[in-house]
């Protein structure tokens, strides 16, 4: 039956399952005005699983999540040669208290 009731579902595993991922924060600054422009590159890298506009001096936070440090760094550098992007800062989570 389709009632429309479920509009989804997910899990949520034990950190300890996800040993090897590397999590991490990154803070965005935009030039100008391209913050759309930026925001819709920003979304094809599949590594940048939530992306949140701000206040402040930076603009624009993102999650990131890789399986390697190999592929955070290769994010990383995605990153910051979008155009319109102007300076980051990424903070990798170590450990969750």
């Amino acid at each position: 039956m389709n009632s429309g009731a479920i509009l989804g579902f997910t899990i949520r595993a034990c950190d300890e399952l996800e040993a090897d991922v590397v999590k991490a924060v990154m803070v965005i600054e935009v030039v100008g005005k391209s913050t759309t422009q930026v925001i819709n590159k920003l979304r094809g890298i599949p590594q940048l699983e939530k992306l949140h506009t701000t206040n402040g001096a930076w603009d624009l936070v993102t999650d990131i999540r890789a399986s390697s440090l190999s592929e955070f760094d290769q994010v990383l550098r995605e990153v910051r040669i979008i155009d319109g992007v102007l300076n980051s800062e990424t903070s990798i989570l170590l450990s969750s208290v």
